[in-house]
């Protein structure tokens, strides 16, 4: 029989608030800035090449897709794009950067209910300080027992995390949107994996659902939570 969790752990980034939707509105302005330049066939395809070269050296978040699309703008150009046109990019980039916080319908009272009965930590990637600063407006900050911001999400980050705080892994659940870093890296330790899927999912985050894990569970949407731990037994 399966062992209840104890430890609930939560991502950040489009399982708790919005945050794809602007990297999409910065693609689309990062496109249209471009067109007098170059042409429009494969240049998404270009961008994302960029960025999946650069995790190494800048890793996640917004000031690496920034950079990336500079990067980018110079190679399909011939290194002819215009100063102006750079600028224009460095100021989407700072426009993400300073966007508010949307957080999604009802994750105050699940993070709350949840919190009664279990650890509950938050365990997202990308840049300290952008992923310090959603976390302050987002008010969510004194609900959690323990925050772990990491450069990359794999099993052994999980393993890591979960044994500072004391908890086999097979008492430790995680929910996320992205099944690469949120899902099957917790599942490969033996934990719990949660799939909580977002319209809009990164290139580089997809990977394809799990099968034959009786950890594994997909909900529709986060107020499910309660409700299925709920129906996990001791």
């Amino acid at each position: 029989m399966a062992a209840k969790p104890t430890i609930i752990a939560f991502d950040a980034d489009d399982t708790l608030w919005h945050n794809e939707r602007f990297f999409k509105i910065s693609q689309d302005r990062f496109a249209q800035l471009l067109r007098p330049y170059t042409e429009q066939d494969h240049l998404s395809e270009r961008l994302i090449a960029s960025e999946r070269r650069n995790l190494g050296r800048y890793g996640y978040g917004i000031k690496g897709f920034m950079l990336s699309m500079i990067e980018t703008a110079i190679e399909v150009t011939d290194q002819q794009i215009p100063a102006s046109v750079i600028s224009e990019l460095l100021a989407v980039g700072q426009d993400m950067l300073a966007h508010p916080i949307d957080l999604f319908p009802g994750v105050v009272d699940v993070i709350t209910q949840v919190s009664q009965d279990h650890q509950v930590l938050l365990i997202t990637k990308g840049d300290l300080l952008d992923q310090e600063r959603k976390l302050a407006q987002s008010g969510l900050g004194d609900h959690f027992d323990g925050v772990e911001i990491v450069s990359e999400k794999q099993p052994a980050t999980y393993a890591k995390i979960f044994a500072g705080y004391g908890v086999a892994p097979e008492r430790a659940m995680m929910i996320g949107n992205s099944m690469k870093s949120d899902v099957l890296p917790a599942l490969a330790i033996g934990a719990w994996g949660i799939h909580v899927p977002f319209d809009l999912t990164w290139a580089l985050e997809h990977a394809e659902k799990p099968s034959n894990q009786s950890r594994f569970r997909e909900l529709s949407e986060l107020t499910e939570l309660p409700a299925l731990l709920g129906e996990i037994e001791l």
